[in-house]
């Protein structure tokens, strides 16, 4: 939303309202980037108190949503927005609830690497976790660019990685079932590592939503459940 669109409002209040929920979301969205940024680093630099750190710091993520989530109620009964207004809160709601979500899995994704930073069977595959991880970073941050400016093109790019993510899944995935059916052993890190590879894979599907919701705002279309195809026409249609 820029300022033009803002602008259009008789009330600056009403203005101030909708900037400053945005902003807050962002705000938000910073702080998530920073909890996976860190949980991945930990596994790195195998920093159990870097790990500590994200999973003490998520009441603050969960806290934000709770804010954010009364503000745009009280927007909503004091305002009553409609058309692009309404979409805008709406899509704010939808997208604190997953970052919630995000800094859930960042705090998952931490407490594995507590339970198995000397586990030498488990760093075997550390190499390929902090490789998708930072694919998962850099589309949660492609993800809140896109939200910022409210950038369609953005959206879409962004959307389109997440197969890289689910391909980069899949592998680990193989590779460590392949671990268990070899050695019974390995089953309790392997599962909790598969785990971690998981939350990293709902991050990126996260991220998807958030670029979904900022299509429904600007395009006024709600792209969930739809296929690439279906929906690069229909945008394609409305361009």
């Amino acid at each position: 939303m820029n300022k033009s669109d803002l602008g259009k409002h008789i009330s600056q209040q009403f203005n101030t309202e909708l900037e400053d929920v945005r902003n807050r979301v962002l705000t938000m969205g910073g702080l998530v980037e920073q909890q996976l940024t860190d949980a991945i680093k930990a596994l790195v630099e195998r920093d159990k108190s870097l790990s500590e750190s994200v999973i003490q710091n998520d009441y603050k993520v969960n806290q934000m949503e709770v804010a954010i989530d009364e503000e745009c109620t009280q927007i909503i009964a004091r305002r009553q927005p409609a058309a692009s207004d309404l979409r805008l809160v709406m899509a704010v709601i939808k997208t604190i609830t997953d970052l919630e979500r995000i800094g859930d899995e960042a705090e998952r994704f931490a407490k594995m690497t507590m339970q198995h930073t000397n586990e030498q069977a488990a760093s075997r595959h550390f190499g390929s976790i902090e490789t998708m991880g930072e694919l998962v970073r850099q589309m949660l941050h492609g993800a809140l660019d896109a939200f910022a400016r409210m950038d369609v093109d953005a959206a879409r790019k962004t959307w389109l990685e997440d197969k890289k993510i689910d391909k980069q899944y899949e592998s680990i995935t193989r590779e460590l079932i392949t671990y268990m059916m070899e050695d019974p052993r390995s089953i309790p890190w392997a599962l909790d590592v598969l785990w971690a590879a998981r939350a990293l894979e709902r991050i990126g599907d996260r991220s998807t939503n958030i670029c979904e919701y900022v299509i429904y705002f600007v395009k006024g279309k709600d792209v969930r459940h739809t296929s690439l195809e279906k929906m690069q026409n229909e945008l394609d249609q409305e361009d």
